[in-house]
């Protein structure tokens, strides 16, 4: 990354800055999101036997994990003098490919042989995900340069996750109803349809993002001849020894392998115990609607309580309302579905502090890697956060594919599961969303390390360093 000029003012930080990182989730998610059909999809509507699919997709999730750290050590060690930043440049890049690259993964043609189906679905997530990290790393990467200010990172941290979520809502609320029939089977043949519109709106938000970025962190400044080199073996063993990128890890990886790994559970528990998947798209908005309770506050939240504090109060709540999910007489009727809906929302409460400032979080655990070890290695760091993201959620549907598998689903059946089936994978969801709940508040509160009082210090060092 070049130097900024310090003779030009730059802008003030503001909600053109809030807004221009918001579009830029939303442009991820409006391709990410889709993620979330594919096992339905590549089940019940190509045919494909529920084990290979397991098999395949982590074997694919394993190399998408890889190349996370690949990419962003590419970017760390890019000293090129790009005539936009460098971080916005890799993203230009990784917009150009995901306009078409999800529709790639959707492609309908049901009749193939087995073997067919299994190289289709491979080939069109393999160029999907190069994309993806090739937009998403740099994207994730460059938080800590547009600001320094901790509320202000927080801010932004808030307005990422509220960009992802409204592509969350869109996808979640609006897919079902249109994917599946009266009858609950999957109406596959349109899918890659919709996800070329996808990828047209999520290239209109990462333009956006790109036209109204300012970068104001300059922190590739180095004190003579003599500073460190990058050094990607260094940068991997500073990650293991930051306890404070682990725990923002181990938080983002229990929340996916919880939500992935009861999505194949989930689906069945619409189709056959509930009866109707159109509604599963409440779900998104009943879960992620809470999150815009505490956007309004978030910058007193975590100026008053600090992040640790809020994130980790918030996670016992959702332990408590998770606890209610597996406990409660949630019956197949309309009373079972509305006490799961009241759980579901309670879950989402407790996840939402977590939720909105997780990327301000993980932004702090590089400022703390620059504190303890004297590096940034912002590409690094984050694609190896997202690289155990990405494992768990490869692993998250997989795995919950072969255990809903195991407990009697078969996909070939669709919606026309048996009644013990349907009622397993009611609790099967439960006892996911539990298991994530706990591991999520461990993480914050055991594992993560920077309480307010230890971020106020940091920043004080770091601030004198700079300006040093």
């Amino acid at each position: 990354m070049s130097q900024p000029d310090k003779t030009i003012a730059l802008r003030k930080f503001g909600m053109r800055d809030k807004l221009a990182y918001a579009a830029g989730d939303f442009a991820c998610n409006m391709s990410f999101c889709l993620k979330g059909f594919m096992m339905i999809y590549w089940t019940q509507f190509m045919k494909l036997d529920s084990y290979i699919y397991a098999a395949l997709l982590v074997v694919c999730q394993v190399w998408d994990a890889i190349n996370d750290p690949v990419i962003g050590a590419m970017v760390d060690a890019d000293h090129h003098k790009y005539k936009r930043n460098k971080f916005l440049q890799y993203i230009w890049v990784g917009s150009i490919g995901l306009i078409v690259a999800g529709a790639l993964c959707f492609l309908p043609f049901p009749n193939l042989h087995s073997v067919a189906k299994g190289l289709l679905f491979v080939c069109g997530y393999v160029f999907w995900d190069a994309f993806y990290t090739i937009a998403n790393v740099p994207y994730g990467s460059m938080l800590p340069l547009i600001t320094e200010d901790a509320a202000e990172r927080a801010q932004l941290s808030t307005w990422r996750s509220a960009g992802a979520t409204i592509a969350g809502l869109a996808t979640g609320m609006l897919m079902p109803v249109i994917i599946y029939d009266s009858a609950n089977n999957l109406k596959g043949g349109q899918m890659w349809i919709i996800a070329l519109v996808m990828g047209i709106l999520g290239f209109i938000g990462f333009q956006f993002l790109l036209k109204n970025t300012t970068i104001r962190v300059n922190t590739e400044i180095r004190a003579g001849e003599d500073a460190p080199k990058f050094n990607v073996i260094n940068a991997i063993k500073n990650f293991c020894k930051n306890r404070a990128v682990l725990g923002t890890t181990l938080a983002a990886c229990s929340m996916f392998l919880s939500m992935y790994g009861a999505s194949a559970a989930s689906t069945v528990m619409f189709q056959a115990y509930f009866k109707n998947a159109k509604i599963s798209g409440i779900m998104q908005l009943v879960t992620m609607l809470p999150m815009f309770v505490f956007m309004p506050f978030i910058a007193t939240i975590v100026r008053k309580w600090g992040k640790k504090e809020a994130a980790s109060a918030g996670a016992l709540f959702s332990v408590f309302a998770c606890v209610l999910m597996v406990v409660l007489p949630i019956g197949p009727n309309g009373t079972g579905v509305m006490l799961y809906i009241l759980c579901q929302f309670l879950n989402g409460l407790g996840m939402g502090i977590g939720q909105c400032i997780s990327y301000s979080m993980t932004a702090d655990a590089i400022d703390y890697n620059e504190w303890k070890f004297g590096v940034r290695d912002e590409g690094t760091i984050y694609a190896l956060h997202s690289f155990f993201r990405k494992l768990a959620q490869g692993v998250g549907p997989s795995l919950g594919l072969v255990i809903a598998t195991m407990l009697g689903y078969v996909a070939s059946q669709g919606p026309n599961q048996t009644p013990e089936v349907a009622l397993t994978m009611r609790y099967v969801v439960a006892v996911y969303y539990l298991v994530g709940a706990i591991l999520f508040w461990i993480s914050y509160k055991v594992i993560y390390n920077l309480d307010k009082k230890t971020v106020e210090t940091m920043k004080e060092e770091l601030s004198a360093k700079h300006s040093a």
